[in-house]
């Protein structure tokens, strides 16, 4: 806990009314979880606005108002602080509340369309087989050391991640990754934090939902390079066309990785099979049991983070080759009497899925054919539907169209959307089955002998969100009871 005074010296309000020298127990921006000698933050989303609920606050026992826009008729006994961006001030405010974690942690995030939680998974991995403690923020959870605190969104608020790396550094963690979502950035989740390098994956299309156009996108991801710091470092991957304009701006020092080109960071693919991969990297041999070119890039920007980190380069090769993939990410299971290996994955964009199946391609063998299984969201952006839908198609000897989690959406309208992108020649081998469950178990029975099953879109997740109702399912556990095999 600590004075107001003293947490507001890290903003610039444009006017602060009434008294500042009272203790701040918490802060908060969740009406809904205010106590007495809460500082309250009215925060501007983008589906609500907190300023609607300032009164709601006071009444359950705030003392203090952040907001943007001061309400009419001011309380008595409370303290108004107006500034020019709330959500901005909230990071920074929960920053000095719980004392600057992140000044006392080596702080890594890394962003981009895909492989952020592959990458922070597999540094957190990494790291700890090393015999550092270490923290990781992901999609899939969080971590504190060992333990496990479940995740509800790729980036938390700006209080549960000042609290969550103050729990970090109260346990031991010296090293944290962290996924930073274009979200966070927009929204200013991560204003505040001080970050010792940062990591570009790649972009492609998706979360226009939110950000209306992709150059917004590519901006939001922009913004989290053009706010470094010059002691961080900034690694990009400059296969990706975007992966210089990412770094254009930054006062951070500018690293590359790439499997295309002479750079900082430099692999080859020697050999990519259900095996493993085995790579060159930086000179050196090392095998993985990770499959895919993607992965190839997961790890070649593992191993750059390590470095950058000052790690010792074999010592981090070593430990490289220990590393197993992130669940629900090109996670697989093997039906060894039939020889049907099926793989769940999140891939949840065309560029995703289109990398997924074109690595699944070049691991076919004999005979073998790929039958997908995928869906689209509800509540989301509705322009890549049929684009998803021609990917697996393209890519497919069968394709079954299902649901994903709908949502506040009828699963039968998203569905619609998805097969006006299915192309003439592919309507002969395409399923539509609304029902989850069942398409996944249509693939099984329709697979053969070296046939490969990929079941798209969900990856981790234990749940279908179906009216705001989130129901237990868990792709892998289908598979793996559909397939008959014993675990």
């Amino acid at each position: 806990m600590k004075h107001l005074v003293e947490i507001l010296r890290e903003t610039t309000p444009n006017q602060i009314i009434g008294a500042t020298d009272w203790v701040v127990k918490s802060i908060e921006f969740d009406s809904r979880r205010v106590e007495a000698e809460t500082l309250f933050v009215a925060v501007r989303g983008f589906n609500n606005d907190g300023h609607l609920y300032i009164n709601q606050a006071i009444k359950a026992g705030a003392r203090g108002i952040l907001c943007e826009t001061l309400p009419e008729h001011l309380a008595d006994e409370v303290t108004y602080i107006e500034v020019a961006d709330s959500s901005d001030a909230m990071g920074r405010l929960a920053a000095s509340f719980y004392d600057h974690p992140s000044r006392d942690l080596q702080l890594v995030g890394v962003t981009g369309t895909n492989g952020k939680t592959s990458t922070v998974t597999l540094l957190h991995q990494l790291f700890t087989k090393m015999g550092y403690k270490v923290g990781l923020l992901s999609t899939v959870e969080n971590r504190i050391g060992e333990q496990v605190l479940p995740a509800t969104h790729t980036t938390p608020d700006a209080v549960s991640l000042n609290r969550l790396m103050s729990e970090m550094v109260a346990t031991g963690c010296t090293y944290v990754f962290m996924e930073v979502s274009s979200h966070a950035v927009d929204q200013r989740r991560i204003a505040g934090l001080h970050f010792t390098g940062a990591v570009f994956t790649n972009i492609t299309h998706d979360h226009l939902d939110y950000h209306k156009t992709f150059k917004a996108y590519i901006q939001a991801k922009k913004q989290f390079f053009d706010d470094l710091p010059k002691t961080a470092f900034a690694l990009t991957n400059v296969d990706d066309r975007n992966g210089k304009v990412m770094v254009q701006n930054t006062a951070a020092r500018i690293y590359q990785y790439s499997l295309q080109v002479l750079t900082d960071f430099k692999a080859k693919i020697l050999d990519n099979t259900l095996l493993g991969l085995h790579l060159d990297i930086d000179g050196q041999e090392v095998f993985s049991r990770l499959i895919g070119n993607f992965n190839a890039y997961n790890l070649l920007a593992v191993y750059a983070v390590a470095r950058l980190l000052d790690g010792e380069s074999l010592e981090v090769l070593t430990t490289l080759s220990e590393l197993r993939t992130a669940e629900g990410r090109f996670d697989y299971v093997y039906q060894s009497e039939r020889r049907i290996a099926a793989i769940i994955d999140y891939a949840h964009t065309p560029d995703a899925l289109e990398k997924v199946l074109g690595t699944i391609d070049k691991l076919k063998t004999g005979q073998g054919r790929v039958i997908t299984v995928v869906g689209c969201g509800g509540d989301r952006d509705r322009s890549k539907r049929p684009i998803m839908a021609k990917v697996a198609c393209d890519y497919s000897d069968q394709v079954i169209l299902t649901s994903d989690n709908p949502r506040s959406e009828e699963p039968e309208a998203i569905l619609a959307e998805m097969e006006a992108g299915i192309p003439a020649y592919a309507r002969q081998k395409t399923l539509t089955i609304s029902d989850r469950k069942q398409a996944i178990r249509t693939a099984c029975t329709l697979a053969q002998t070296d046939d490969i099953i990929l079941v798209a879109g969900k990856g981790h997740e234990k749940y279908q969100e179906i009216k705001g109702v989130k129901h237990p399912f868990d792709d892998k556990r289908i598979l793996v009871a559909e397939l008959g095999i014993k675990h």
